[in-house]
């Protein structure tokens, strides 16, 4: 079954250019040009993955992102963000994005992007550790009995580290296994933002973690 994109960007030669070379590789697509467009084309749709640009009228794409976060923590959100920008890109993956591609952007690089994004884990069994439950069925964690409201990216890095105990794991292995980047590894403040998100929802001193745990110089782990 064909995956629905929701493509938001105020400039109608990126949107076409998108929409262009994603219905070749079978994207179904719907376009927004404004953030409240963009609102109530996702509550209608509910689509597979969003590409947002930050710079909108009406309301701007961290605007966008933080209401769809509210509502949705499990649909990807890509931002679109300038070049120059670099605090563009951090702010939104605080508000939860799951990446971001700077403009000017490769065809090649979005698409790549897109694959990653959309494809999603494939079964794990529930994963038990002083009691964090990680729930492959509802892709969310429980401590004690309550979800942490995880994103699907978020969800996706903890499974992943959880399934390895102990192990330690680069930025770029991070982004490659998780983020499922194949010949190119993004940029790691990504993962950098994710585990501080991810330690504020299931730790319950984010400063002092008991899970994912910081192996400096290294990467990170999972304590089992």
């Amino acid at each position: 079954m064909s995956k629905n994109i929701l493509i938001v960007d105020d400039e109608k030669s990126i949107v076409d250019i998108l929409s262009f070379n994603l219905k070749k590789e079978g994207y179904e697509i719907l376009s927004a040009y404004d953030g409240e467009s963009a609102l109530r084309l996702f509550r209608e749709s509910r689509p597979d993955l969003i590409l947002l640009d930050v710079m909108l009228p009406l309301l701007d794409g961290f605007e966008v992102c933080r209401r769809i976060r509210a509502e949705d923590g499990m649909t990807p959100i890509i931002m679109l963000t300038a070049r120059e920008e670099e605090t563009d890109k951090v702010f939104g993956l605080e508000l939860g994005a799951d990446d971001y591609v700077t403009k000017p952007f490769s065809i090649r690089e979005v698409l790549a992007r897109v694959k990653a994004n959309t494809r999603r884990s494939a079964e794990r069994d529930v994963t038990l550790a002083e009691g964090l439950v990680v729930d492959a069925e509802r892709c969310d964690a429980f401590i004690g009995g309550r979800s942490a409201e995880l994103t699907q990216r978020e969800f996706e890095l903890l499974s992943f580290m959880a399934a390895s105990p102990g192990k330690v794991f680069s930025r770029e292995d991070l982004m490659r296994e998780v983020w499922r980047y194949s010949g190119f590894v993004g940029d790691v403040r990504a993962v950098d933002v994710a585990v501080r998100r991810l330690r504020e929802k299931i730790e319950e001193d984010s400063g002092q973690p008991k899970y994912i745990m910081t192996k400096r110089g290294a990467g990170y782990y999972f304590e089992g």
